[in-house]
């Protein structure tokens, strides 16, 4: 009966280790700022100063340190979002050669691939627009998130965030 019990305890204490052996706990998620590390080896911000308004009547972020801007535009009604790519100056169309870029929203917790849809004049596999729908956009509120693209092989990530009279 000794015996026994000894290996009933033996089996139990090897079935509670082994069963948890092949779950692997998921990484955390990556947020913006270990993403632009890994990318660029630093945070992308604003450099602490407002872009105001983009061209578009949007939420202006850095991309690369100021080499490219993105303006966030959002379409409550549609729920639809649009992102522009703009020049260091902030103001002007910058187009790139990329199919997608990604849309990451904070609260509610939204991810969008958002597809390049080139303006007028815009060919050759550029744009300087990138257009998503989703229900989150369709709720009236002020946005923030992360935006993230590649471009010419350079990953690219800003956050921008929405502020009450500035969009």
């Amino acid at each position: 009966m000794k015996r026994w019990m000894s290996f009933l305890s033996l089996t139990g204490t090897l079935l509670m280790f082994s069963g948890c052996s092949e779950k692997k706990a998921a990484p955390p998620a990556a947020d913006a700022t270990s993403m632009a590390e890994a990318v660029g080896g630093a945070k992308e911000e604003s450099g602490g100063h407002s872009h105001g308004s983009g061209p578009h009547g949007g939420a202006v972020a850095d991309w690369g340190g100021g080499a490219y801007h993105v303006e966030f535009t959002v379409d409550h009604d549609a729920k639809k979002a649009t992102v522009y790519v703009l020049g260091s100056d902030g103001k002007s169309a910058a187009p790139v050669k990329a199919e997608s870029i990604n849309l990451l929203i904070d609260e509610p917790a939204t991810e969008m691939e958002l597809k390049a849809v080139p303006l007028e004049g815009e060919s050759d596999g550029m744009s300087s627009r990138f257009v998503g729908e989703h229900d989150t956009i369709g709720v009236v509120r002020e946005f923030a998130g992360t935006i993230r693209g590649e471009v010419d092989g350079t990953p690219y990530v800003g956050e921008f965030a929405e502020v009450a009279g500035e969009n």
